[in-house]
């Protein structure tokens, strides 16, 4: 059963300047060291952040909340399987609120889709319960 459902659509050329004027307190606030590690291995990082970004509104989206009650940048942490798959792990008030979402008995599922093709990043999210 599908419980949300977000998406996302971010501009790269935002998160460029983002990372121009704010650099590590834009990083910092944002991103887990996980994901800063990802986007700087890749030859255009602002694109992956772009990417991470996009995918964390979805997400925040998806929970129903944005980033309110509780939910916050760093509570959604994005990663890969050694597949290449992206997956989301939440955390914090983030897990909370899965967690408030979750019928008796049923076990919760976060799928993500990811892309870019410069100069937007777009990423997807679906929260659901499997029974």
């Amino acid at each position: 059963m599908i419980l949300g459902v977000g998406t996302d659509l971010c501009d790269i050329r935002r998160i460029e300047r983002a990372l121009q004027r704010f650099g590590n307190r834009f990083i910092a606030r944002c991103f887990t060291e996980e994901e800063r590690a990802s986007a700087e291995a890749r030859s255009h990082p602002a694109a992956r952040y772009a990417m991470f970004y996009a995918a964390k509104e979805a997400c925040a989206k998806a929970l129903g909340t944005g980033f309110r009650q509780g939910v916050f940048w760093r509570d959604i942490r994005l990663f890969s399987l050694p597949s290449g798959q992206p997956m989301i792990r939440l955390e914090g008030g983030a897990h909370d609120r899965l967690n408030a979402l979750a019928p008796p008995g049923g076990a919760m599922r976060i799928d993500v889709s990811m892309t870019d093709e410069y100069p937007l990043a777009q990423a997807v999210v679906v929260i659901s319960a499997m029974p």
